[in-house]
Formats: structure tokens, C-alpha cells, sequence
């Protein structure tokens, strides 16, 4: 099997839309079809359900995605080490704008490590778990539920409720807890290929732009405490008495043997 038949088929897998997988690969239609029928045959195995208006995965090709994610992460992963062995470091990836005491703490405690290494923040605006599946990133802050850490290694931090944030005026913002029926639609963040599920609530794609919505009584959001810090003028947190608690973890490929990492959970997991 070839790296870039795994490409084309993760790419597939993750769009279920060829016309959206070829679009991000760079590549015709045709010759991706090709390549996944080729991959088929040569495997003997179907790997996607085809039909007129939708593409699904089969058990077997399920099991190819998660392998496949797990290949290319360590092959993007060894490439970029690779080209920078004469100046180790690693990649840590997290949500722009949240956990940043978190990652101050964590920061300030590894670099006061023995054999530290250079730290390089990739800030992501959604999908924080995404870099380490395709290499980009070392090891990743997540939040569950929120955040996918299937086919990952995780160490939770710590666990915490969740707060309704609207606009100051809001006639909710003055009590002292609601529940998830007492709010108004809450904005929408896209999918892992871009798009947004119907329904309503405007569409948001980074916390700057929430607040704002937010601010101007066009938005409200569900989020966790730690976003009482700091929290901007105009707007208020009000405990969800009702909504799912966030665990955050610090999550990192299975297949890393990394030891800068190692020592990055262990610090991480030693003060939360």
C-alpha cells in the first residue's frame, strides 16, 4: 500500500464526498475514484458504500481510516523532525483563545525541566485534535466531549461545568443558574470539513467572533467555566445546571515515542 493511496483514502473517508476530497487533495475526480477502486481490489475488501447521494464507510474501511490517520500522522511527524534535528522541539496544539492559563502554567513549568526542549503553539481555531492525526502536531490540550480523541493517547487534567455566556442585557444573565431549555439558539460551530449542520443559531468559527455575536445579542454559547476569566465587558456567565461537565486532557499519538512529550504529560499532569 501505497502513502499516497492512504492520502487519497483518508481524504475520502474524512469528506464522504468525492468531489470534496479531490477539491482538498488538488487532484480530478476520476483518478481518486480509481485509486480507491485499485485499493480495493488490491486489498480484496470494500472500504465505502457507494450510492447516488451519499458515500458511508464499511467495518473494514473504518479500520483502514483510523490506521491510515495514525500512518500519516507518524510518517508527517518524522519528516518534519527529521529537518529539524539540529534544533529539537516539539508541537503543542490548543484552542486560540482558550485554556491560556493552562498553557501558561504548562508551559512555564516544562521549560524549568531538565533537557527542555523549544515549544512551537499551533493555535487552532476548531478541530484541535486534527494535527495530530495528520502530523502537524506533537501533542494537543482537547476538550472532551467537544473534541474527538478516538485513536489517541490522553491524560485528563481536570473536569468542570459549564456556563451559559450571553449578553449582559439578556434577561437570563441576572440568575443565579438556567438550563440548557431556558436558552436561546446557540451559535454553530462547522463540522470537521467546513460545513455547518442545519438548525438554528448563527454560524461562529472562532471565539472572537462568538463573543462578539454574542455581544450584540445576535448569539449565545455553552461553554466551559474556565471562560469566566477574564470573561469580556458586556457579557455575562450564568451556571447550566443541566449541561454535560468538559474534562480537558492532554492527548498525543500512540505511536510517539517521543520523550520531549513524555515529559511534557508528566509535567502537565503533575500540577492539574
Amino acid at each position: 500500500m501505497e502513502t499516497r493511496e492512504l492520502r487519497y483514502f483518508v481524504a475520502v473517508a474524512e469528506e464522504l464526498h468525492f468531489g470534496r476530497a479531490a477539491d482538498r487533495l488538488g487532484i480530478a475526480q476520476p483518478p481518486l475514484s480509481r485509486t480507491i477502486a485499485q485499493l480495493e481490489h488490491r486489498l480484496g475488501v470494500a472500504l465505502l458504500v457507494r450510492t447516488s447521494r451519499k458515500v458511508s464507510l464499511t467495518d473494514a474501511g473504518a479500520v483502514l481510516l483510523a490506521e491510515g490517520r495514525a500512518i500519516l500522522g507518524a510518517v508527517a511527524a518524522a519528516e518534519r523532525r527529521t529537518k529539524t534535528v539540529d534544533r529539537p522541539s516539539l508541537v503543542l496544539a490548543a484552542k486560540a483563545g482558550g485554556s491560556s492559563e493552562l498553557l501558561a502554567k504548562l508551559l512555564d513549568a516544562y521549560a524549568a525541566e531538565p533537557g527542555a526542549v523549544a515549544v512551537d503553539l499551533l493555535l487552532c481555531e476548531a478541530h484541535t485534535w486534527r494535527p495530530l492525526l495528520d502530523g502537524r502536531a506533537d501533542v494537543a490540550i482537547l476538550h472532551e466531549p467537544f473534541d474527538s480523541t478516538e485513536g489517541l493517547d490522553t491524560e485528563p487534567l481536570h473536569t468542570e461545568s459549564q456556563y451559559a455566556i450571553l449578553p449582559a442585557s439578556h434577561p437570563l444573565a441576572g440568575e443565579a443558574q438556567v438550563r440548557m431549555a431556558d436558552l436561546p439558539d446557540l451559535a454553530r460551530w462547522p463540522e470537521p470539513d467546513g460545513s455547518y449542520l442545519p438548525g438554528p443559531g448563527v454560524e461562529v468559527h472562532n471565539l472572537t467572533q462568538l463573543f462578539q455575536m454574542i455581544a450584540l445579542g445576535r448569539a449565545a454559547a455553552v461553554m466551559p467555566e474556565v471562560v469566566r476569566v477574564g470573561l469580556l465587558e458586556g457579557l455575562a456567565a450564568v451556571p447550566v445546571v443541566d449541561a454535560p461537565k468538559v474534562t480537558t486532557v492532554i492527548a498525543w499519538p500512540p505511536h510517539s515515542r517521543s520523550r520531549a512529550v513524555a515529559d511534557l504529560v508528566r509535567v502537565a499532569t503533575g500540577f492539574s
